[in-house]
Formats: C-alpha cells, structure tokens, sequence
C-alpha cells in the first residue's frame, strides 16, 4: 500500500515532536521510505523538519536531504554543523555529496571539507566540484567496479567483492588496462562461466558505450535513452575511466531541462517555483509580457492603417481575433512539435524538407478550416466576396503561422539557442502581427477598399 501523507498523519507527528517522543518518532520513520519522509518534512514547519532530521541517523537523513524541495535542504544545512553536515556527506554517494556542498558558501564549503573523515571521498568529491554541473563530469559518481585486464577471473571476483562494498548498485564492471584507460564491459555471464585461470583480456567485451568529462548533460541523456542504458562510463581527455553516471541522475537531469523548456514555452526567461517571490517571479514573467505588449502595439498600428476598411466593412472587424487566434495557435502547434522532435533528437533531415512537410500539413489543414469558415460567412452574411476573403485569408495565415512555427526553432536550434524559447509569447505575438497583416491586405484585394 503506497504511503499517504493526510492531515491526520501531520497533526500525529507534530504533537510527537511537540511533547518530544523522540522513541515513537524513530520508530514511526524507521519504516518509512526516504521520499516520503521527504514529502512529511516539506509538510512541516521549518523547526520541525530540523527536529527530525536531527533525530534520524545519518544514512537515512543524508538521503532524505537530496529528496527535500530545494528551499527546506537550503535552510536546514543554514541549521547543521559543519560536522553535522559532514556526517551525512559520508553517507551519500560522491556524486549526490558534491551536490549538496556545491550549494553551501564557499567558507561552510571549507568547514564541511575539513570535517569530513574519509580523505580519499573528500578529494573525490573536490575533484567533481571543478566539472561544470552540467557537463558529464558534474553528473558522474566516482563509485564504479572495474577490473583490470591482465587479471585472472578468480582475482577478478576477489577485487569486485573488496570494491561492492562502496558501491550502492553495481549497474557494470567495466575493463581498464594498466594506465586505467577504458577498454570495454564484463558480462558477468561470460565471468562464472570462464575457467578461474582466464584471462579477463580472454573475455570481457571490447564495443562499450562511454563519455567524457566535458559532454553536456542533455547529450548524456540522450545517449542513455537511445541505448537504453542503465548506466553509462565516463572517461577524461586521455582515455582513462574517472566515473560512471547512473539513470537516475539522467531521470533528474530529463525533468530539469522538461521543467525548463515549459516555462521558456509559456513564457517564463527563468528557473523559478510556485513559492518563490513575488519578485524573482516577476522578473521571470515581465520580460516576455512586454514583448507581448509591443506585438498587442503593433497589430493596433496595422490596423489603424485599415481604419476606413473597417468602418466600411464592419464583418472584417468582427473576425479579427479568430484570424490572430488561428495564427497563434497552428504557429505554437507547429513549434511545439519541432521543440520536442530536437529534444529528443527525432528531427532528422534538412530545413527545407521539414519546412515543406509542414506547408503540406497546413494546406490540408487551412483548406478544411477555410472551406467551413467560407460557408458560415457566406449564409451568415450573403455575400461571395466578403467570404472569400475571410477564408482564402484564414487559409494563408495558417500555411505561414505554420512556416514560421516549424523554421524559427529550427533556425535557433542551429545557431545553438534552445528552441523552447521561440514557443509561447514570442511564436503568438509574430504570428498574430503577420496574420493581421494578410488578413486586410488579401480583404484588400478582393472586397477592393
């Protein structure tokens, strides 16, 4: 049965830590998952989280602390020790480690690294904290099992067994040769049934997906998903194996950059949350509001030049917003779709070949949605030509808002811009403008104002 976080539940563990039964608390959390006592503390008042974290032993609150929303983790460590700190850093994997003291000030970052015992993790995870976090080398743990390939197989499962011991999961065993470099992946199928006198050189696997330190996360994931790997091996410059990247990094990774391309495509210029400040959010926001509020400017001023047309023709005005909102609309479907082809590299071909599969779609589509809006205009209004220009209008705005959608992100993609910033606001307001503008010049040149 999966753990239910009610109000019930809250108002039972604050009157425990309100009256300090510490025994009942521990016991209460000793058999529950770290996520969800992650969920019951991002419930809780602020006190109350440090109060728990204090009393649960380290491997657990370690692991809790990387499952906490970014805020409660920032202002419990402002809570920790040092050494408090320190003790649940020796718990987590180098990885995750680095992480949480890339988020500390750079003087409780040297207090932490003076307090932690195990030398040989601390200058593991300072040699992390140099990668870029977005890079191969940010993502990696240095947690792995490798074997070398002039072992025998029975050395080989004795020096496996020694180095499990540090490792959570043993996703791979990887090959290196005696300067450490990569050199392939043991199946360990092909390990219990090879003789103990075997050489590992006699049967591991040469052919080995890897990366190196200096790939970017979105390319790591992506390699990752393509070959559906559990984990994959990092390599430095020269060839040598310096760590190894887990899915579930990659999963965090995923929904960060998903998180990010949703808020670019709503128009939003930042990382930011729900309970951030009215500030932070108003800054993310405004910048992408203005320059909806230019494109709103600009279609006005197009149709300020029309503004006898429009007093003439009174119907023309009356279907201004379908035309903008069907511009809007098939220019963010189409960007949409591009956008989310790059991201999972699915986009393959030239420009121009995409750009015509999407004028086909649109044709298809405008010709349907112009044939029903001509025979509504004309028995709503009794006149060809008014209908005709309102269809044949709608019918070019689509085909262009469609152009527009699909060869923008592409174009951005290319100049190595993130496409998600091309849907939203910024595909709405252009596609509005130029449909406004067709729309009154083809009225033009068929009602003949």
């Amino acid at each position: 049965m999966a753990f239910e976080i009610n109000k019930e539940l809250l108002e039972n563990v604050q009157e425990l830590i309100k009256n300090k039964k510490d025994t009942a608390l521990s016991s209460f959390f000793s058999d529950v998952h770290h996520a969800d006592i992650a969920e019951v503390l991002d419930e809780l008042s602020f006190d109350d989280a440090v109060y728990i974290i204090r009393l649960l032993d380290s491997e657990t609150t370690s692991e809790v602390l990387l499952d906490v929303d970014n805020d409660m983790r920032e202002q419990i460590l402002k809570q920790l020790t040092a050494k408090e700190i320190a003790e649940e850093i020796d718990e987590l994997d180098t990885d995750d480690a680095a992480d949480v003291i890339a988020e500390l000030p750079e003087k409780r970052k040297q207090a932490v690294m003076q307090e932690i015992e195990d030398e040989e993790h601390a200058k593991e995870i300072v040699e992390l904290l140099r990668y870029d976090e977005n890079s191969a080398g940010g993502l990696m743990a240095k947690e792995l099992v490798k074997v070398n390939e002039n072992w025998t197989v029975l050395r080989c499962v004795k020096e496996m067994r020694i180095q499990a011991e540090e490792v959570t999961r043993v996703h791979s065993i990887y090959v290196v040769d005696d300067s450490e470099k990569l050199k392939g992946r043991l199946s360990l199928k092909d390990l219990l049934m090879a003789s103990t006198r075997a050489k590992i050189a006699d049967v591991y696997i040469p052919k080995v997906d890897f990366v190196t330190v200096t790939d970017e996360a979105e390319d790591v994931a992506n390699i990752m998903r393509k070959y559906d790997l559990e984990a994959i091996p990092v390599i430095d410059e020269l060839g040598v194996l310096v760590g190894r990247i887990t899915i579930d990094d990659i999963v965090d990774v995923i929904k960060e950059e998903a998180d990010k391309d949703y808020q670019l495509a709503a128009g939003i210029t930042q990382d930011v949350e729900a309970d951030d400040t009215i500030w932070e959010l108003t800054r993310a926001r405004l910048p992408w509001l203005f320059l909806g509020l230019i494109g709103g400017v600009g279609a006005a001023r197009i149709m300020g030049f029309f503004e006898d047309a429009i007093a003439e023709n009174a119907i023309l005005f009356m279907f201004t917003p379908l035309i903008a909102a069907m511009a809007g609309n098939v220019g963010v479907q189409s960007s949409a779709i591009i956008v989310q082809g790059l991201a999972n590299d699915d986009v393959k071909g030239s420009i121009a070949d995409r750009l015509l599969k999407e004028v086909s779609l649109a044709m298809i589509n405008g010709l349907a949605l112009a044939v029903l809006l001509f025979l509504y205009v004309f028995i709503s209004e009794q006149s060809l030509h008014v209908a005709s220009a309102i269809s044949i209008s709608l019918f070019v705005v689509i085909i262009v808002a469609g152009l527009i959608g699909t060869f923008i992100p592409l174009f951005l993609d290319k100049r190595g811009i993130d496409p998600a910033i091309a849907t939203g606001p910024f595909i709405t307001t252009s596609n509005d403008i130029f449909g406004i503008l067709i729309y009154f010049w083809i009225a033009k040149m068929i009602i003949g104002f």
